[in-house]
């Protein structure tokens, strides 16, 4: 095979995403620290679905596909290696600019502009990571290129360098070998390349449409007692499908989008709705999703739909501001909101009672998420736009999501966005509990903020996921762990001789604030208990127990 176009294209795409799906629990394994938090598999098969979700199997131009997909993967770009993943696409589509198909060299060069634009999204770019496996393997196999090249050996290639260069990781990074894994980012983009590859031999069948994925990744259970029996619908519904246009039904070079946005702005707001070929993306916040359909379904019939009460959407409850339909510089749709405040703030938070605290600290929009549930670059642009302020922001809580968030900063048009470096909950809680806007200078409002964090610690107690050895601590699976950032204080046989320990080690005593949250997995008695051992043993220091309800931890502990 000499050339590609954007039906092959997106048939790569999608055998690539199928083949990570498999074994997205392998690279969820690959964790250095030993605690159920590994979520990369998960992050980069969400990030490369939301491409495959936006692109059409029968668009025979690569440019309009490769275009498509990285739009697509920008949107659902979840966690670091998530928002790596969506750069190096986001290069290959820049390079193919202009392109109905594409030969090896061609290709070659769109994967070269992938690792410089993945490298560029990074501040300070880490070799032993999926950066290194991707540029290693994308040097290999360029310079192995010929005029007779055919893709099959580009592949051959590529994916032999792969595998070579993610066993070499371990002698990069440190933390890789003391664990005994490689890099799951660069395994990740192994099963992704491997996947590709199918696509290229006639033997490999593959439905005309969106693969279907199994083994899903997890999904959240409505909370169905937000909209009761005497509720009443205020917010209406949001409204999301993917529409073939049918000959049959319209002549293809005569739809216009532009009609079809008049209608939807006349039964709803918060348009988004552009044409790819033959399948038209919608999304509209409507009190009568019924007649959108029927209207619709006059051009063709839908791939997908998906309706949700935005009562029940924890994103949507507090959306008040009026929205309309424009572009952004970049010519891709977006939704634009009016500010009428001049500071908003947006957090990162995962249990009831995390959400709740950050509420009560001033925080417009809570984003659901947090270790092993990274949020999407979208789910950032939504709460952007609840806050309905010239300046945000952003406390991503968590060292994994801070790259999907300045994402999403760099994207958001309709506001100042700035990223506060909040690395974990007590970074981001301490933040906002000394928050002071009486300023109208963003910059000193942000010194201040930036300030809060830097003396903050934040300790936390986990179930060990597999025996290891960690700063000298010898660890069995099963028991719980005290620690902070990658530091390992003690492993115990119960969370809450964990916590007493790694208390001890923090000399908690000598602060004047402890605050304890128990997660969704501790008992409430003995949380009481420990918080009140605490308050005996650390009488200067102030101890406040509440219900966090967070996942993976049974306890956090912050010290201020």
């Amino acid at each position: 095979m000499q050339t590609i176009n954007g039906i092959l294209y997106a048939a790569m795409l999608r055998l690539g995403a199928a083949n990570l799906s498999i074994h997205r629990t392998i690279v969820n394994d690959l964790n250095v620290f030993p605690i159920p938090d590994g979520d990369t598999g998960d992050n980069m098969l969400m990030t490369i679905s939301s491409g495959c979700d936006a692109v059409s199997g029968t668009e025979e131009n690569i440019e309009t596909v490769s275009s498509a997909a990285a739009y697509g993967m920008l949107l659902g770009a979840r966690g670091n290696s998530g928002v790596i993943l969506s750069r190096i696409f986001s290069g290959i589509a820049k390079r193919l600019t202009g392109c109905r198909q594409v030969d090896v060299r061609m290709f070659g060069e769109a994967l070269e502009s992938g690792v410089y634009e993945a490298y560029g999204a990074v501040p300070v770019p880490v070799e032993g990571t999926i950066l290194t496996v991707f540029k290693d393997a994308v040097s290999y196999a360029n310079s192995r290129v010929k005029e007779d090249t055919s893709f099959e050996e580009f592949f051959d290639h590529l994916t032999q360098e792969l595998k070579a260069s993610l066993e070499r990781t371990p002698d990069l990074l440190d933390v890789l070998k003391q664990a005994g894994v490689v890099d799951s980012g660069g395994a990740g983009i192994v099963y992704i390349a491997d996947g590709m590859k199918k696509a290229l031999y006639p033997e490999v069948t593959e439905q005309n449409g969106k693969t279907d994925f199994n083994e899903k990744p997890r999904s959240v259970t409505p909370d169905f007692s937000k909209f009761g029996s005497d509720s009443e619908l205020t917010f209406g519904y949001c409204t999301e499908f993917l529409l073939r246009l049918q000959n049959r039904k319209t002549e293809m070079n005569r739809f216009d989008v532009d009609e079809l946005i008049d209608f939807l702005n006349s039964v709803g707001d918060s348009i988004v709705c552009f044409r790819e070929g033959s399948i038209v993306k919608v999304h509209v916040h409507t009190k009568t999703p019924g007649e959108v359909l029927n209207h619709c379904q006059l051009y063709g019939e839908f791939l997908t739909v998906k309706i949700e009460n935005m009562t029940i959407q924890h994103e949507e409850t507090t959306i008040q501001n009026r929205y309309e339909s424009s572009k952004s510089e970049d010519s891709d749709p977006v939704l634009r909101v009016v500010p009428h405040k001049r500071y908003g703030y947006v957090a990162v938070a995962s249990g009831d009672g995390l959400k709740e605290l950050f509420t009560s600290l001033g925080t417009d929009a809570v984003v659901d998420g947090g270790q092993s549930m990274n949020p999407s670059t979208e789910d950032f642009i939504k709460a952007f736009r609840m806050t309905g302020a010239e300046v945000i922001f952003v406390f991503p809580n968590n060292g994994n999501v801070i790259l999907t968030a300045r994402q999403a900063a760099s994207i958001y048009k309709d506001a100042d966005v700035r990223v506060v470096p909040t690395h974990d909950i007590g970074q981001g809680y301490c933040a906002l509990s000394m928050l002071d806007d009486s300023s109208d200078r963003p910059d000193d409002v942000e010194a201040v903020l930036n300030e809060a964090i830097s003396g903050v610690v934040t300790g936390c107690v986990s179930v060990a996921s597999r025996d290891a050895n960690q700063n000298c601590v010898d660890i069995k699976k099963g028991q719980y762990l005290g620690f902070v950032g990658d530091t390992v204080y003690c492993a115990e046989e119960s969370p809450e001789k964990a916590l007493e320990k790694l208390a001890d080690s923090l000399n908690a005593g000598n602060y004047d604030v402890m605050l304890l949250l128990s997660g969704c997995d501790a008992s409430e008695e003995s949380a009481q208990k420990s918080a009140s051992d605490f308050e005996k043993r650390f009488p200067r220091t102030e101890t406040i127990l509440m219900s966090g309800g967070q996942p993976i931890y049974h306890y956090l502990v912050i010290l201020q």
